[in-house]
């Protein structure tokens, strides 16, 4: 009894847990699988990875010692469709123990079967006695997002809707919804190549949140505006759309042919320019920069739950060098009286203020606060120091949006 949504959801899962790749890369990397499969499981290993600890607590009272960490994957599997998704509880179990076989667990099989089945009649009164937010979240980052933790936690919990942003002029197209910052959101699920005017190069897939850095820049036509770290261009496109002549930096070469191509379909042309920001000389000073840099990525855990599972404490250290030292170098690119804005889509604190505050005591950077006007309907998430810190508990009746950390500053001398 083969399953190929849940054979290709077992890779998945192996590929996260056991060698810590990406969810997205592992994806791209299945072959030979029909879309519809490939998409299931998709949403199957994500569910996993959403609810894991959850999972984990609701099989522990039917296992006697821990199993292979091969077999615990198909444990999870198997209880996820049990408790997430109403899959029938033969069903359930027959997959399952048919995975075990085929994964080469053979002596697992009865194991796999017998904890399932206790799952099926106890798991779900078992799971309404748990603290899934809780569980679900590290204790580290728990920890690190202080008194909004369980409101993000239970965010994570659901699937993200699907956000794009339009091209200038562009009318919301049917099935969407207008949110207040200007990006259009439609459910969960949705798929872009079906919405009108993806095809012709209208609008491009962006959460409302990371549309939001792009637009405070406030890129006016005619500026000389670079996009440090642009790849994979929604922001570059974003920039280009404002009328600005836009310099996209991209150290990735692998990133940086995917902005081109996003760029061509979207009918956009931009300098594109292979290097490290942080060693690259332009020719001239820019007016303005974006500068979104890489950081742990925490704040997209609802659209790609690996991040919790696979990013560590030692990983913000790792990124905040990295962030000082992309600060420094877009400071040096940007003439006096022109402005950066400094982005994360993260939720550690380490790495928003106090990479700002770092940036300042050099001198020739000073902050210039956002402004309630320039946040419509987001007025929460515009900290007191004037900075935009957003997280996915936001929005709760709209469905959420990505964590991002923002700061505007201007050059002084």
């Amino acid at each position: 009894m083969s399953d190929p949504t849940r054979e290709a959801a077992f890779d998945l899962l192996a590929a996260v847990l056991d060698r810590g790749r990406p969810l997205e890369e592992a994806l791209d990397a299945l072959k030979a699988i029909e879309p519809r499969d490939k998409a299931a499981a998709h949403r199957l290993a994500a569910a996993v990875l959403r609810r894991m600890g959850t999972l984990d607590a609701v099989l522990e009272p039917f296992l006697k010692r821990e199993p292979p960490g091969p077999v615990r994957i198909v444990l999870r599997l198997g209880a996820a469709g049990l408790l997430l998704a109403d899959t029938p509880a033969h069903a359930a179990v027959a997959t399952a123990v048919a995975l075990t076989r085929r994964r080469g667990l053979t002596p697992f099989a009865g194991l796999v079967n017998a904890v399932l089945r206790k799952v099926a009649s106890g798991g779900v009164a078992l799971m309404a006695d748990l603290d899934a937010p809780r569980l679900d979240t590290p204790a580290w980052l728990w920890t690190a997002w202080g008194r909004n933790a369980r409101a993000i936690a239970l965010a994570h919990q659901h699937e993200a809707p699907l956000d794009v942003t339009l091209k200038a002029g562009t009318a919301p197209p049917d099935g969407g919804v207008l949110l207040p910052t200007g990006s259009v959101r439609f459910p969960a699920g949705t798929r872009v190549t079906d919405i009108p005017g993806f095809a012709s190069g209208d609008l491009w897939v962006q959460d409302a949140a990371a549309a939001l850095p792009a637009r405070l820049l406030g890129a006016r036509p005619g500026e000389s505006v670079a996009d440090l770290c642009a790849a994979p261009g929604g922001k570059t496109a974003q920039l280009i759309d404002a009328g600005a002549g836009v310099t996209a930096v991209e150290r990735d070469p692998s990133r940086l042919d995917r902005l081109a191509g996003n760029l061509a379909r979207l009918h956009m042309t931009a300098t594109l320019v292979r290097a490290d920001a942080t060693a690259w000389q332009p020719p001239a000073a820019f007016d303005a920069i974006l500068l979104d840099a890489p950081c742990t990525a925490t704040g997209t855990a609802r659209r790609h739950p690996d991040v919790i599972r696979t990013k560590r404490p030692r990983d913000v250290q790792a990124v905040i060098q990295a962030q000082d030292a992309l600060l420094a170098a877009a400071e040096a690119m940007l003439r006096p009286g022109g402005r950066l804005v400094y982005a994360v889509c993260s939720l550690q604190p380490e790495e928003g203020a106090p990479r700002i505050a770092a940036a300042a005591a050099r001198g020739r950077l000073r902050p210039d606060p956002f402004t309630s006007r320039e946040l419509p309907g987001l007025a929460e998430a515009l900290a007191p120091d004037g900075t935009l810190q957003t997280h996915p508990a936001l929005w709760p009746d709209r469905g959420g949006m990505d964590g991002f950390f923002a700061a505007r500053l201007v050059r002084v001398s």
